[in-house]
């Protein structure tokens, strides 16, 4: 593409020019759920924005290799095993199982690799080897830690000095480690707790070392961008650097771009598990379809703090179905014959937009002006609908194909319009079609209430109406 795509770069606090390390190809490792219960909106968001990237990357004429973790073994996972008296992994394979069928509604591809900490033990333990013999990381009764002072950047990314997070930071309390700041690369086996063979005697992985090990594994020494939501910038992200760079003895080595999402709040606040006001994606999407939560999330730039209400949902839905209204006008056209030049302008206006889309989402990957594009495009196109359908105008079938195609790329790049509606049986439809009738005797007779109490039950029942000179129809919202 000829537009420059900028990004902005968490390490720097700037947006910089998108340079990839091999020209044509992107490396992306993004964060993925610790599996130990339902996904929330807040975990969806990071997901629903990183395929979208991916997916304009590609258009964008980019092969990209996308990589996400499970982890898999964790403390959370461990608690609700002991708690529902199954194992570990019963735990993380049952909720990496919900996780794929809330993603799958939201039309989130699979990436390319899904590692789990569980399968990369033997790279994790050489890893925290290799620290303890340079010197970065000791053991300590069976434990491993991390020296944080010996790693003189440590803090680059956060922008934190180290001397100021010695107070009222996020670290584990131990009073044996040589630095309160010290984080765990190994922790020793404890009953009724997983655990596998190391130097160190019987254990499992600290929460850090596993996605240092596994990007490494997949996308190299050196990669293009590495994401995930701004909670994990300090302190996940913050030692992954400092344990991957010590361990390959370069400072510039590692992620070269570093992407964070903002949070989703319920009235200003944070949403978390641990504050209990979260919302499961599968909790939503018995109220809503998985591309109007898609939708929902996309109409706010990634970077900004997003919140979450029924109201800002039933927008994105009204919004949703007023695209896919022009979808099916768009593809009602595209069955016609006509040998007219007089879409022409309308694809030389749909080209702009096309331009515009792209442009905005070059730009630090702006959805929600992209979307807003979006929208300029269906306006035209329902313009043109109306002359061609309503007007008699003769219809330009070469150019308006041209048109859907680009409609059909941008809404393909954003993720929606792509589930199909719920089909509606012979019987349905013949009540569906004698209400129709019903409707139009009401609007002859002047009987406006009548009409419009038939038009809002259908409505109700998922069922939009659309007059038009030629008539009225109807459709699966």
């Amino acid at each position: 593409m000829a537009e420059q795509i900028k990004v902005f770069n968490t390490i720097s606090g700037t947006k910089e020019e998108f340079k990839p390390l091999e020209e044509g190809k992107v490396g992306i490792y993004v964060c993925g759920v610790t599996p130990y219960n339902d996904p929330h909106i807040g975990n969806a968001r990071p997901f629903v924005v990183w395929d979208t990237i991916r997916r304009f990357l590609a258009h964008a004429g980019y092969e990209v290799r996308y990589i996400q973790n499970f982890t898999d073994v964790d403390d959370k996972i461990i608690r609700a095993a002991n708690e529902q008296k199954v194992t570990w992994k019963d735990i993380s394979d049952k909720y990496i199982d919900a996780y794929f069928k809330s993603m799958d509604a939201l039309n989130i591809r699979h990436a390319d690799v899904y590692p789990r900490v569980s399968d990369n033990m033997p790279e994790i333990i050489e890893m925290v080897q290799g620290l303890v013999d340079k010197g970065y990381a000791y053991p300590l009764d069976g434990d491993v830690y991390y020296r944080v002072e010996k790693f003189a950047e440590y803090g680059k990314l956060s922008d934190r000095k180290l001397e100021d997070m010695m107070a009222g930071a996020r670290v584990e309390v131990d009073e044996r480690k040589e630095n309160p700041m010290d984080f765990a690369l190994w922790k020793s086996a404890k009953p009724g707790e997983p655990s596998w063979d190391s130097p160190w005697g019987k254990g499992r992985p600290g929460w850090h070392i596993e996605c240092s090990v596994m990007s490494l594994k997949y996308l190299g020494k050196n990669f293009d961008i590495h994401g995930g939501g701004s909670d994990l910038i300090f302190p996940h992200h913050e030692n992954e650097i400092a344990q991957s760079q010590a361990y390959l003895g370069d400072m510039n080595s590692f992620a070269r771009y570093w992407v964070h999402n903002g949070f989703i709040t319920i009235n200003q606040e944070k949403m978390s598990k641990s504050l209990h006001n979260f919302f499961t994606v599968t909790d939503i999407l018995k109220d809503y379809p998985g591309e109007v939560i898609r939708f929902f999330i996309l109409g706010t730039h990634y970077r900004s703090p997003l919140d979450f209400s029924d109201a800002h949902l039933k927008d994105a839905q009204a919004g949703l179905t007023r695209l896919g209204n022009t979808k099916s006008c768009a593809e009602e056209l595209v069955g016609r014959k006509g040998d007219s030049d007089k879409a022409a302008g309308l694809l030389a206006m749909a080209e702009q937009i096309r331009g515009d889309f792209f442009l905005a989402m070059a730009d630090d990957f702006n959805t929600a002006l992209a979307i807003s594009h979006i929208f300029e495009l269906a306006k035209e196109i329902n313009v043109y609908y109306n002359k061609v359908m309503n007007a008699g105008e003769e219809f330009d079938a070469k150019n308006f194909a041209a048109v859907k195609a680009i409609f059909d790329e941008l809404t393909e790049i954003i993720g929606i319009l792509e589930q199909q509606p719920e089909a509606v049986d012979d019987e349905e439809a013949a009540e569906i079609e004698k209400l129709l009738a019903e409707r139009l005797e009401a609007r002859k007779n002047k009987d406006w209430a009548r009409a419009d109490a038939i038009r809002d039950g259908l409505k109700a029942r998922g069922i939009i109406i659309e007059d038009s000179a030629g008539g009225s129809r109807w459709k699966r919202a």
